[in-house]
Parts: structure tokens; sequence; C-alpha cells
């Protein structure tokens, strides 16, 4: 399968430890919103669990990848059927931006107005070494390929199978 993508799609490396990741999704802001705080919308593109929505608030995400896409393509040596992962939210201004601790650093969500759609911007920060960051840079592009089909109303590529072909891409694009 040869599938073109876009320049813009492809996250930037913006320090060693972060990357940065952006989509223009169809709007208004307050649905993408939804899609970021919601479980049930979260769960259809990245990961379930209910968040209090205020600073300081403890939650845990779940991920079942091969629930984002029909069929789920092959699962990647080492990835488990669920992962999950305990987080804080760090910062709240709805519908605008929204990050929490991931792991050993952290995720920042903002979200822009262009017109009819909406710029979201994602930012991660503290990723350990390069082959977490082309694990995480592949991870993050494929999400948001899924979250683009989801609100645009078209079936998402299996998830799998695309992370393995971004992984390889990200591994050429970013320098050792």
């Amino acid at each position: 399968m040869n599938i073109a993508i876009a320049e813009a799609e492809y996250g930037v490396v913006t320090a060693p430890d972060t990357v940065r990741i952006q989509r223009l999704l169809p709007g208004p802001v307050e649905r993408i919103w939804a899609y970021l705080t919601e479980s049930d919308l979260r769960r259809q593109w990245l990961a379930a669990g209910e968040m209090d929505l205020q600073v300081g608030a403890p939650f845990e995400l779940v991920w079942r990848n091969e629930e984002l896409s029909d069929p789920p393509g092959q699962r990647p040596e080492g990835f488990s059927e669920e992962s999950r992962m305990q987080s804080t939210i760090v910062e709240f201004d709805a519908p605008r931006r929204l990050a929490f601790t991931w792991g050993g650093g952290d995720v920042t969500f903002e979200l822009e107005p262009k017109g009819e759609q909406v710029l979201l911007t994602v930012l991660h920060r503290g990723i350990s070494d390069r082959s977490n960051l082309l694990k995480i840079g592949a991870g993050w592009h494929m999400h948001l390929n899924v979250l683009a089909a989801r609100t645009k109303g078209h079936k998402p590529e299996p998830f799998w199978d695309g992370w393995s072909r971004l992984r390889a891409e990200y591994d050429r694009r970013v320098p050792a």
C-alpha cells in the first residue's frame, strides 16, 4: 500500500526530547475538545480514561489500539493488547489547552480555530531517547490520523500497519 503523507503531517523534533505534531481538523473547537477530554470519544482515536477536568486531578489512560481500526493490522512484537498509564492534569484551559503528565514527561494539546477548522497542536516533552522518540512520533502521527479520519467520517487505515510504516519513516527522518 502506497500512502502519500503531506509533509506538514509529520512530527517535528523541536529538542532532543521533544516532538511537536499538528493536524487541521473539522471544527468547531468544542467538538475537537470533546475528543480530547471525553473518554468515549478519546478511546476512538487514542485511549480511554475518565478525567476530572481540573489541574491536579489524577486519571488513567487505557490503550486498546486494536480497537481503533477494523482491521487493526499486525501488532508489532513487544506491544500488548492493552496498556495503561497513570497521569495527572497539569494545565487546563477549556476549550483551548490541556496538559498532563506522560511517564517522565508531559503532553500538551492546544486548539486554535482556523475558520471552520481547528488546528490541533500536540507537544510531547521528556522523551527518554531516540528509540522512544521514533515510537512516540509514529504513535502520535498514527493516532492523529485516526482522529482525523473519525472527525471526517472516514474509515481509518489499520492502526498497527500504519504505525509500523510510520515508525520506519521516522527512523529515516530523525537524525541519529
